[in-house]
């Protein structure tokens, strides 16, 4: 799943992230109950509001859980023992989706 943030948002509302994850906007709150990695902000409504990080990490749990299955608890001690190395990981896999998908259109255009 690739997710283009906005170089000049600060904050995400919670329906814009589960729009852009395709899935509810309790999925969204649960996680971000169960992820102390998580922390978005509350405006004066009391909406969660995340920012360009929180929706970084939001991906990494994402990836963890909905693609490779992970349950909650092995994607909390996958995320505390090994962040910067599955992050790294995750963002190199991104990109390289990244740049196939701009070469498969690229292809088609020939």
């Amino acid at each position: 799943m690739h997710i283009e943030l906005n170089p000049d948002k600060r904050y995400y509302s919670i329906g814009e992230v589960s729009k852009a994850f395709n899935v509810n906007t309790s999925l969204i709150r649960f996680w971000d109950k169960e992820f102390d990695i998580l922390k978005p902000k509350k405006n004066a409504k009391g909406n969660r509001m995340f920012t360009p990080e929180d929706v970084k990490n939001l991906l990494l749990i994402y990836h963890l859980v909905k693609e490779r299955g992970f349950t909650l608890d092995g994607a909390k001690t996958h995320l505390k023992e090994g962040q910067k190395k599955t992050l790294d990981k995750f963002e190199i896999i991104s990109k390289l989706e990244t740049v196939k998908a701009q070469l498969l259109n690229i292809k088609n255009q020939l």
